[in-house]
Protein backbone atom coordinates (compact mmCIF):
# COMPACT_ATOMS: atom_id res chain seq x y z
CA UNK A 1 0.00 0.00 0.00
CA UNK A 2 1.48 3.45 -0.81
CA UNK A 3 1.00 6.39 0.95
CA UNK A 4 -2.19 7.62 -1.13
CA UNK A 5 -4.03 4.90 -0.71
CA UNK A 6 -4.13 4.94 2.88
CA UNK A 7 -6.57 7.43 3.44
CA UNK A 8 -3.61 10.24 4.26
CA UNK A 9 -4.30 13.80 3.09
CA UNK A 10 -1.60 15.08 1.35
CA UNK A 11 -0.39 17.48 4.49
CA UNK A 12 0.00 13.99 6.58
CA UNK A 13 1.85 12.18 3.88
CA UNK A 14 4.47 15.34 3.70
CA UNK A 15 4.89 15.32 7.78
CA UNK A 16 5.32 11.41 7.56
CA UNK A 17 7.36 11.54 4.79
CA UNK A 18 9.51 14.29 6.67
CA UNK A 19 10.11 12.26 9.61
CA UNK A 20 11.75 9.72 7.09
CA UNK A 21 14.07 12.33 6.10
CA UNK A 22 14.41 13.48 9.85
CA UNK A 23 15.54 9.62 9.99
CA UNK A 24 18.51 9.68 7.78
CA UNK A 25 19.92 12.74 8.66
CA UNK A 26 20.06 11.41 12.22
CA UNK A 27 22.18 8.50 10.79
CA UNK A 28 23.77 10.66 7.88
CA UNK A 29 22.23 8.81 5.13
CA UNK A 30 20.29 12.04 3.70
CA UNK A 31 21.37 12.99 0.52
CA UNK A 32 23.62 10.65 -0.58
CA UNK A 33 26.02 12.21 -3.16
CA UNK A 34 28.43 9.59 -3.88
CA UNK A 35 26.89 6.96 -5.92
CA UNK A 36 28.06 6.25 -9.62
CA UNK A 37 25.74 5.32 -12.43
CA UNK A 38 27.07 3.60 -15.31
CA UNK A 39 24.33 3.03 -17.50
CA UNK A 40 20.58 4.37 -18.47
CA UNK A 41 17.63 1.87 -18.43
CA UNK A 42 17.06 2.27 -22.43
CA UNK A 43 20.39 0.93 -23.02
CA UNK A 44 20.22 -1.99 -20.74
CA UNK A 45 16.75 -2.65 -22.60
CA UNK A 46 18.35 -2.33 -25.94
CA UNK A 47 21.21 -4.34 -24.77
CA UNK A 48 19.81 -7.71 -23.46
CA UNK A 49 15.90 -6.99 -24.25
CA UNK A 50 16.33 -9.41 -27.04
CA UNK A 51 18.12 -12.29 -25.00
CA UNK A 52 15.88 -15.08 -23.08
CA UNK A 53 16.23 -16.40 -19.87
CA UNK A 54 18.59 -18.74 -19.94
CA UNK A 55 21.42 -16.51 -22.19
CA UNK A 56 20.32 -13.70 -19.53
CA UNK A 57 21.88 -16.65 -16.84
CA UNK A 58 25.34 -16.65 -18.41
CA UNK A 59 25.87 -12.70 -17.85
CA UNK A 60 27.59 -11.91 -14.80
CA UNK A 61 28.66 -8.13 -15.23
CA UNK A 62 26.71 -5.81 -12.86
CA UNK A 63 25.87 -2.43 -13.16
CA UNK A 64 24.56 0.38 -11.33
CA UNK A 65 21.08 2.05 -12.29
CA UNK A 66 19.79 5.09 -10.41
CA UNK A 67 16.27 6.53 -11.15
CA UNK A 68 13.30 8.06 -9.75
CA UNK A 69 10.75 5.21 -7.99
CA UNK A 70 7.38 5.10 -10.40
CA UNK A 71 5.94 1.98 -8.97
CA UNK A 72 6.71 -0.11 -5.82
CA UNK A 73 5.35 -3.43 -4.52
CA UNK A 74 6.33 -5.09 -1.36
CA UNK A 75 5.77 -9.21 -0.90
CA UNK A 76 7.16 -10.49 2.17
CA UNK A 77 10.85 -11.05 1.58
CA UNK A 78 10.54 -9.64 -2.03
CA UNK A 79 9.44 -6.45 -3.72
CA UNK A 80 9.47 -5.45 -6.97
CA UNK A 81 9.93 -1.40 -8.65
CA UNK A 82 10.43 0.35 -11.19
CA UNK A 83 12.95 3.10 -12.21
CA UNK A 84 12.56 5.61 -14.19
CA UNK A 85 15.91 7.93 -15.85
CA UNK A 86 15.64 9.89 -18.34
CA UNK A 87 15.77 7.07 -21.26
CA UNK A 88 12.88 5.44 -19.55
CA UNK A 89 11.91 2.43 -16.97
CA UNK A 90 13.26 -0.69 -16.05
CA UNK A 91 12.20 -3.22 -13.17
CA UNK A 92 14.25 -4.16 -10.14
CA UNK A 93 14.06 -7.14 -8.27
CA UNK A 94 14.78 -6.58 -4.37
CA UNK A 95 15.02 -8.72 -1.91
CA UNK A 96 15.71 -9.16 1.85
CA UNK A 97 18.04 -12.10 1.03
CA UNK A 98 20.55 -10.17 -0.98
CA UNK A 99 20.17 -6.37 1.27
CA UNK A 100 20.18 -7.88 4.45
CA UNK A 101 17.36 -7.96 7.26
CA UNK A 102 18.25 -3.61 7.79
CA UNK A 103 18.59 -2.89 4.10
CA UNK A 104 15.51 -4.73 3.48
CA UNK A 105 13.78 -3.21 6.03
CA UNK A 106 15.03 0.56 4.65
CA UNK A 107 13.85 -0.42 0.99
CA UNK A 108 10.75 -1.49 2.32
CA UNK A 109 10.34 2.88 4.19
CA UNK A 110 11.08 3.99 0.53
CA UNK A 111 8.23 5.97 -1.23
CA UNK A 112 6.87 6.18 -5.09
CA UNK A 113 9.06 9.45 -6.20
CA UNK A 114 12.18 8.51 -4.21
CA UNK A 115 15.46 9.11 -6.07
CA UNK A 116 17.54 5.91 -5.52
CA UNK A 117 20.62 3.87 -6.82
CA UNK A 118 21.07 0.33 -7.42
CA UNK A 119 23.61 -2.03 -8.44
CA UNK A 120 22.72 -5.79 -9.61
CA UNK A 121 22.95 -7.77 -12.43
CA UNK A 122 20.48 -8.53 -15.14
CA UNK A 123 17.78 -11.66 -15.50
CA UNK A 124 13.64 -12.26 -16.70
CA UNK A 125 11.35 -12.80 -14.58
CA UNK A 126 8.97 -15.11 -15.08
CA UNK A 127 6.61 -13.12 -16.70
CA UNK A 128 8.93 -12.09 -18.98
CA UNK A 129 10.23 -8.90 -17.93
CA UNK A 130 13.99 -7.44 -18.16
CA UNK A 131 14.63 -6.99 -14.60
CA UNK A 132 17.53 -5.65 -12.59
CA UNK A 133 18.42 -8.40 -9.25
CA UNK A 134 19.17 -5.74 -7.00
CA UNK A 135 22.68 -7.10 -5.00
CA UNK A 136 22.58 -3.47 -3.16
CA UNK A 137 20.39 -0.04 -2.74
CA UNK A 138 20.90 3.41 -1.44
CA UNK A 139 18.51 6.01 -1.53
CA UNK A 140 20.04 9.06 -3.18
CA UNK A 141 16.95 11.95 -2.59
CA UNK A 142 13.80 11.79 -0.65
CA UNK A 143 10.57 12.91 -2.16
CA UNK A 144 8.88 14.68 0.43
CA UNK A 145 5.40 15.39 -1.54
CA UNK A 146 3.61 12.39 -2.61
CA UNK A 147 3.51 11.79 -6.61
CA UNK A 148 -0.08 12.09 -8.76
CA UNK A 149 -1.96 8.79 -8.11
CA UNK A 150 -0.86 6.24 -11.21
CA UNK A 151 -4.01 5.85 -12.89
CA UNK A 152 -4.92 9.22 -12.45
CA UNK A 153 -1.55 10.82 -13.61
CA UNK A 154 -1.58 14.52 -14.01
CA UNK A 155 -4.70 15.35 -16.22
CA UNK A 156 -5.19 18.95 -15.08
CA UNK A 157 -3.42 21.73 -18.01
CA UNK A 158 -3.11 23.86 -15.44
CA UNK A 159 -0.71 22.18 -12.70
CA UNK A 160 0.88 20.56 -16.28
CA UNK A 161 2.03 23.65 -17.38
CA UNK A 162 2.54 25.50 -13.69
CA UNK A 163 4.70 22.59 -12.61
CA UNK A 164 6.06 21.19 -15.72
CA UNK A 165 8.88 19.20 -13.22
CA UNK A 166 5.54 17.13 -12.12
CA UNK A 167 4.32 16.92 -15.63
CA UNK A 168 7.56 15.38 -16.95
CA UNK A 169 7.58 13.32 -13.89
CA UNK A 170 4.50 11.80 -14.42
CA UNK A 171 3.29 11.73 -18.17
CA UNK A 172 5.82 10.47 -20.60
CA UNK A 173 4.27 12.01 -23.67
CA UNK A 174 4.91 14.97 -22.20
CA UNK A 175 8.25 14.49 -22.00
CA UNK A 176 8.92 12.90 -25.62
CA UNK A 177 7.69 16.39 -26.72
CA UNK A 178 10.38 18.49 -25.39
CA UNK A 179 12.49 15.18 -26.57
CA UNK A 180 11.46 16.24 -29.65
CA UNK A 181 11.86 19.86 -29.61
CA UNK A 182 15.33 19.45 -28.90
CA UNK A 183 15.97 17.23 -31.79
CA UNK A 184 14.21 20.13 -33.83
CA UNK A 185 16.52 22.87 -32.84
CA UNK A 186 19.65 20.25 -33.69
CA UNK A 187 18.30 19.41 -36.96
CA UNK A 188 17.78 22.75 -38.08
CA UNK A 189 21.54 23.59 -36.51
CA UNK A 190 23.08 20.63 -38.34
CA UNK A 191 20.89 21.68 -41.65
CA UNK A 192 21.80 25.19 -41.89
CA UNK A 193 25.69 24.76 -40.95
CA UNK A 194 25.40 21.88 -43.99
CA UNK A 195 24.21 24.87 -46.43
CA UNK A 196 27.41 27.29 -45.19
CA UNK A 197 25.42 29.14 -42.45
CA UNK A 198 27.31 30.94 -39.77
CA UNK A 199 25.42 30.75 -36.60
CA UNK A 200 25.65 33.82 -34.54
CA UNK A 201 24.43 35.83 -31.15
CA UNK A 202 22.98 39.26 -31.13
CA UNK A 203 21.59 41.34 -28.40
CA UNK A 204 18.79 40.43 -26.74
CA UNK A 205 18.55 43.78 -25.49
CA UNK A 206 18.04 46.68 -27.74
CA UNK A 207 18.01 50.47 -27.31
CA UNK A 208 15.33 50.93 -30.19
CA UNK A 209 13.18 48.04 -30.72
CA UNK A 210 12.64 47.09 -34.14
CA UNK A 211 12.67 43.97 -36.60
CA UNK A 212 8.70 43.42 -36.17
CA UNK A 213 6.10 44.99 -35.82
CA UNK A 214 5.29 44.54 -32.01
CA UNK A 215 4.73 46.42 -28.96
CA UNK A 216 8.12 45.63 -26.91
CA UNK A 217 8.93 44.88 -23.25
CA UNK A 218 10.89 47.77 -21.56
CA UNK A 219 13.75 47.53 -18.89
CA UNK A 220 16.24 49.55 -16.97
CA UNK A 221 19.79 49.50 -17.46
CA UNK A 222 20.71 51.12 -14.21
CA UNK A 223 24.80 52.01 -14.96
CA UNK A 224 23.50 53.62 -18.20
CA UNK A 225 20.41 55.03 -17.05
CA UNK A 226 18.44 54.07 -20.02
CA UNK A 227 15.56 52.42 -21.16
CA UNK A 228 16.51 49.09 -23.08
CA UNK A 229 14.05 46.71 -24.96
CA UNK A 230 13.58 42.88 -24.74
CA UNK A 231 14.18 41.47 -28.26
CA UNK A 232 11.22 41.76 -30.63
CA UNK A 233 13.54 40.32 -33.18
CA UNK A 234 17.02 39.96 -34.33
CA UNK A 235 16.26 40.85 -37.90
CA UNK A 236 18.23 44.37 -37.78
CA UNK A 237 21.18 43.40 -36.15
CA UNK A 238 21.62 40.18 -38.49
CA UNK A 239 21.24 42.04 -41.43
CA UNK A 240 23.92 44.54 -39.88
CA UNK A 241 26.26 41.72 -39.73
CA UNK A 242 25.47 40.72 -43.75
CA UNK A 243 26.60 44.63 -44.64
CA UNK A 244 29.84 43.63 -42.39
CA UNK A 245 30.81 40.66 -44.67
CA UNK A 246 28.75 37.76 -42.70
CA UNK A 247 26.53 36.92 -46.10
CA UNK A 248 24.70 33.63 -44.33
CA UNK A 249 24.33 34.23 -41.00
CA UNK A 250 21.33 32.78 -38.72
CA UNK A 251 20.56 32.97 -35.01
CA UNK A 252 17.86 30.56 -32.80
CA UNK A 253 16.92 33.22 -30.59
CA UNK A 254 14.44 33.94 -27.99
CA UNK A 255 12.32 37.18 -28.54
CA UNK A 256 9.64 38.72 -26.73
CA UNK A 257 6.58 40.75 -27.67
CA UNK A 258 4.08 42.37 -25.21
CA UNK A 259 0.89 41.05 -26.36
CA UNK A 260 -2.03 38.45 -25.74
CA UNK A 261 -2.07 34.90 -24.52
CA UNK A 262 -3.48 32.26 -26.97
CA UNK A 263 -3.11 28.56 -27.72
CA UNK A 264 -0.77 30.29 -30.99
CA UNK A 265 1.09 33.40 -29.03
CA UNK A 266 3.17 33.47 -25.93
CA UNK A 267 5.08 36.49 -24.93
CA UNK A 268 8.43 34.46 -24.98
CA UNK A 269 9.10 32.61 -27.50
CA UNK A 270 11.70 30.95 -29.82
CA UNK A 271 12.88 32.11 -33.57
CA UNK A 272 15.20 30.68 -36.15
CA UNK A 273 16.37 34.11 -38.28
CA UNK A 274 18.22 33.72 -41.17
CA UNK A 275 19.77 35.78 -43.81
CA UNK A 276 21.94 34.78 -47.24
CA UNK A 277 23.16 37.70 -49.28
CA UNK A 278 22.84 37.01 -53.22
CA UNK A 279 19.88 35.37 -52.61
CA UNK A 280 15.99 36.44 -53.13
CA UNK A 281 12.87 35.06 -51.25
CA UNK A 282 12.24 32.79 -54.10
CA UNK A 283 15.34 31.10 -53.22
CA UNK A 284 14.25 31.19 -49.74
CA UNK A 285 10.99 28.97 -50.26
CA UNK A 286 13.10 26.36 -51.68
CA UNK A 287 15.52 26.21 -48.95
CA UNK A 288 12.69 26.12 -46.55
CA UNK A 289 10.72 23.56 -48.68
CA UNK A 290 14.00 21.20 -48.64
CA UNK A 291 14.45 22.25 -44.53
CA UNK A 292 10.57 21.40 -43.92
CA UNK A 293 10.80 18.24 -46.01
CA UNK A 294 14.19 17.15 -44.18
CA UNK A 295 12.50 17.59 -40.56
CA UNK A 296 9.26 15.83 -41.02
CA UNK A 297 11.42 12.68 -42.34
CA UNK A 298 13.91 12.96 -39.72
CA UNK A 299 11.63 13.24 -36.49
CA UNK A 300 8.55 11.26 -37.77
CA UNK A 301 10.35 8.65 -40.35
CA UNK A 302 7.36 9.70 -43.01
CA UNK A 303 7.04 12.03 -45.39
CA UNK A 304 3.90 13.39 -44.16
CA UNK A 305 2.55 14.93 -40.48
CA UNK A 306 -0.79 13.86 -38.69
CA UNK A 307 -1.95 17.12 -36.83
CA UNK A 308 -4.92 17.24 -34.72
CA UNK A 309 -6.60 14.01 -36.87
CA UNK A 310 -5.65 15.37 -40.20
CA UNK A 311 -3.37 14.63 -42.40
CA UNK A 312 -0.82 16.69 -43.95
CA UNK A 313 1.51 15.64 -46.46
CA UNK A 314 5.13 16.75 -47.33
CA UNK A 315 5.81 14.48 -50.44
CA UNK A 316 5.10 16.71 -52.91
CA UNK A 317 5.93 20.23 -53.80
CA UNK A 318 4.26 23.27 -51.56
CA UNK A 319 1.31 24.63 -53.66
CA UNK A 320 2.21 28.92 -53.83
CA UNK A 321 -0.57 31.46 -54.14
CA UNK A 322 -0.17 34.76 -54.14
CA UNK A 323 -1.86 36.98 -51.51
CA UNK A 324 -4.79 38.38 -53.99
CA UNK A 325 -5.46 34.59 -55.49
CA UNK A 326 -5.73 33.29 -52.11
CA UNK A 327 -8.70 36.32 -50.85
CA UNK A 328 -10.22 35.12 -54.28
CA UNK A 329 -10.50 31.53 -53.67
CA UNK A 330 -11.67 31.62 -49.79
CA UNK A 331 -14.27 34.68 -50.91
CA UNK A 332 -15.64 32.97 -53.82
CA UNK A 333 -18.81 35.36 -53.64
CA UNK A 334 -17.03 38.28 -54.34
CA UNK A 335 -16.69 38.92 -57.92
CA UNK A 336 -14.58 42.25 -58.10
CA UNK A 337 -11.15 42.00 -59.53
CA UNK A 338 -9.37 44.94 -58.60
CA UNK A 339 -8.20 44.46 -54.85
CA UNK A 340 -5.96 47.62 -55.03
CA UNK A 341 -9.33 49.89 -54.93
CA UNK A 342 -10.00 51.13 -51.44
CA UNK A 343 -13.88 51.63 -52.49
CA UNK A 344 -13.86 47.22 -53.43
CA UNK A 345 -11.76 46.74 -50.72
CA UNK A 346 -13.64 48.61 -48.08
CA UNK A 347 -17.48 47.02 -49.80
CA UNK A 348 -15.61 43.28 -48.95
CA UNK A 349 -14.06 44.33 -45.95
CA UNK A 350 -18.39 45.13 -45.09
CA UNK A 351 -19.27 42.16 -46.08
CA UNK A 352 -16.92 40.40 -44.10
CA UNK A 353 -17.75 42.50 -41.10
CA UNK A 354 -13.85 43.92 -40.88
CA UNK A 355 -13.88 47.55 -38.91
CA UNK A 356 -11.51 49.46 -40.67
CA UNK A 357 -9.48 51.35 -38.76
CA UNK A 358 -8.03 55.15 -39.34
CA UNK A 359 -5.18 55.18 -41.38
CA UNK A 360 -5.53 51.74 -43.20
CA UNK A 361 -4.20 52.05 -46.33
CA UNK A 362 -5.51 49.61 -49.15
CA UNK A 363 -2.39 47.02 -48.26
CA UNK A 364 -3.35 47.04 -44.67
CA UNK A 365 -7.37 46.61 -45.56
CA UNK A 366 -5.85 43.50 -47.95
CA UNK A 367 -3.89 41.98 -45.54
CA UNK A 368 -6.89 42.27 -42.93
CA UNK A 369 -8.89 40.67 -45.02
CA UNK A 370 -6.59 37.80 -45.92
CA UNK A 371 -6.08 37.35 -42.24
CA UNK A 372 -10.02 36.85 -41.36
CA UNK A 373 -10.58 34.55 -44.35
CA UNK A 374 -7.94 32.72 -45.08
CA UNK A 375 -5.34 31.76 -42.69
CA UNK A 376 -7.74 29.77 -40.74
CA UNK A 377 -8.69 27.70 -44.03
CA UNK A 378 -4.97 27.40 -45.33
CA UNK A 379 -4.68 23.81 -44.77
CA UNK A 380 -1.76 23.76 -46.75
CA UNK A 381 1.83 23.12 -47.01
CA UNK A 382 1.13 26.22 -48.98
CA UNK A 383 3.17 29.53 -49.28
CA UNK A 384 1.25 32.69 -49.75
CA UNK A 385 3.33 35.29 -51.21
CA UNK A 386 3.16 39.13 -52.72
CA UNK A 387 1.98 40.31 -49.47
CA UNK A 388 1.03 44.58 -49.41
CA UNK A 389 4.31 46.59 -49.18
CA UNK A 390 2.23 48.59 -46.61
CA UNK A 391 2.28 45.54 -44.39
CA UNK A 392 6.15 44.85 -44.75
CA UNK A 393 8.08 47.99 -44.14
CA UNK A 394 11.50 45.80 -44.28
CA UNK A 395 10.54 44.24 -47.27
CA UNK A 396 12.03 45.12 -51.27
CA UNK A 397 9.31 46.16 -53.51
CA UNK A 398 7.77 44.19 -56.29
CA UNK A 399 9.77 45.01 -59.77
CA UNK A 400 6.78 44.94 -61.54
CA UNK A 401 3.73 45.87 -59.40
CA UNK A 402 5.35 48.36 -55.92
CA UNK A 403 1.89 48.14 -53.63
CA UNK A 404 3.54 43.98 -53.39
CA UNK A 405 6.44 43.51 -52.26
CA UNK A 406 8.63 40.28 -52.66
CA UNK A 407 7.31 38.52 -49.26
CA UNK A 408 6.31 35.02 -48.74
CA UNK A 409 4.52 33.54 -45.55
CA UNK A 410 4.36 29.41 -45.13
CA UNK A 411 0.94 27.91 -43.75
CA UNK A 412 -0.08 24.95 -42.51
CA UNK A 413 -3.04 23.83 -40.56
CA UNK A 414 -3.96 27.42 -40.98
CA UNK A 415 -1.09 28.29 -38.65
CA UNK A 416 1.89 30.82 -40.17
CA UNK A 417 5.00 29.02 -39.79
CA UNK A 418 7.56 31.18 -41.54
CA UNK A 419 7.85 34.58 -42.88
CA UNK A 420 10.41 35.39 -45.64
CA UNK A 421 11.66 38.00 -47.82
CA UNK A 422 14.13 40.22 -49.86
CA UNK A 423 15.20 42.66 -47.81
CA UNK A 424 15.28 46.09 -48.74
CA UNK A 425 18.88 47.40 -48.62
CA UNK A 426 17.84 50.70 -50.41
CA UNK A 427 18.64 53.39 -47.20
CA UNK A 428 17.11 56.20 -48.63
CA UNK A 429 13.30 54.14 -49.16
CA UNK A 430 13.86 52.42 -46.03
CA UNK A 431 14.59 55.76 -44.19
CA UNK A 432 11.17 56.93 -45.44
CA UNK A 433 9.28 53.51 -44.34
CA UNK A 434 10.57 54.54 -40.78
CA UNK A 435 9.13 57.79 -41.07
CA UNK A 436 5.86 56.42 -42.31
CA UNK A 437 5.84 54.20 -38.86
CA UNK A 438 6.56 56.44 -36.37
CA UNK A 439 3.75 58.41 -38.27
CA UNK A 440 1.52 55.77 -37.60
CA UNK A 441 2.77 55.85 -33.90
CA UNK A 442 1.92 59.15 -33.35
CA UNK A 443 -1.70 58.11 -34.35
CA UNK A 444 -1.48 55.77 -31.63
CA UNK A 445 -0.30 52.54 -33.13
CA UNK A 446 2.35 51.06 -30.06
CA UNK A 447 3.10 48.20 -32.49
CA UNK A 448 4.58 50.90 -35.16
CA UNK A 449 8.25 50.46 -35.84
CA UNK A 450 10.98 53.17 -34.19
CA UNK A 451 13.29 54.77 -36.44
CA UNK A 452 16.31 53.21 -36.44
CA UNK A 453 18.98 55.73 -37.15
CA UNK A 454 22.18 53.79 -36.90
CA UNK A 455 20.77 50.93 -39.15
CA UNK A 456 20.32 53.40 -41.90
CA UNK A 457 24.14 54.30 -41.54
CA UNK A 458 24.36 50.65 -41.76
CA UNK A 459 22.65 50.29 -45.24
CA UNK A 460 24.18 53.30 -46.18
CA UNK A 461 27.87 51.42 -46.44
CA UNK A 462 25.76 48.88 -48.62
CA UNK A 463 23.83 45.71 -47.95
CA UNK A 464 23.71 43.30 -50.86
CA UNK A 465 21.28 42.02 -52.67
CA UNK A 466 19.91 39.75 -49.17
CA UNK A 467 17.12 37.52 -48.71
CA UNK A 468 16.04 36.81 -45.06
CA UNK A 469 13.51 34.54 -42.98
CA UNK A 470 12.42 33.74 -39.45
CA UNK A 471 10.69 30.78 -38.60
CA UNK A 472 9.02 29.90 -35.53
CA UNK A 473 10.57 26.94 -33.58
CA UNK A 474 7.49 26.76 -31.27
CA UNK A 475 4.37 26.60 -34.19
CA UNK A 476 7.10 24.15 -36.03
CA UNK A 477 7.52 21.76 -32.72
CA UNK A 478 3.39 22.23 -32.12
CA UNK A 479 3.06 20.49 -35.75
CA UNK A 480 5.60 17.81 -35.66
CA UNK A 481 4.22 16.93 -32.03
CA UNK A 482 0.65 17.00 -32.31
CA UNK A 483 0.62 19.39 -29.90
CA UNK A 484 -2.89 21.40 -29.78
CA UNK A 485 -1.38 24.66 -27.55
CA UNK A 486 2.01 26.41 -27.94
CA UNK A 487 2.13 25.88 -23.99
CA UNK A 488 2.32 22.18 -24.49
CA UNK A 489 5.31 22.82 -26.30
CA UNK A 490 6.86 25.61 -23.86
CA UNK A 491 8.91 23.95 -20.84
CA UNK A 492 8.13 27.07 -18.84
CA UNK A 493 4.77 28.98 -20.36
CA UNK A 494 4.06 32.78 -18.78
CA UNK A 495 1.02 31.84 -16.43
CA UNK A 496 -1.25 34.70 -14.25
CA UNK A 497 -0.09 34.06 -10.58
CA UNK A 498 -2.18 32.14 -8.54
CA UNK A 499 -4.82 33.87 -6.65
Amino acid sequence: MNDRQSGATESQIIALRKEKLNELRKKGLAYVNDFKRNILASLLLERFGQLDEDALENTTERFNIAGRIMTKRVMGKASFAHLKDMSGQIQIYVTRDNLGEEGYAEFKKWDLGDIVGVIGSVFRTNKGELSINVKSAVLLSKSLRPLPEKWHGLADTETRYRQRYLDLIMNQDAFSVFKTRSKVVELVRKFLKLEGYLEVETPMMHPIPGGANAKPFITKHNSLDMDLYLRIAPELYLKRLVVGGFEKVFEINRSFRNEGLSTRHNPEFTMLEFYEAYATFEDLMLLTEELLKNLVKEVLGTDYLIYQEKKYSFAESFEKLTMVEAVKRFNPTYHEKNLQDMRVLSELASQIKLKIEDGWGEGKILAEIFEKTCEPNLEGPVFITHYPSEVSPLARNNNDDPFFCDRFEFFVAGREIANGFSELNDPEDQAQRFSLQLEDKAKGDDEAMHFDSDYIKALEYGMPPTAGEGIGIDRLTMLLTDSPSIRDVLLFPQMRPNQ
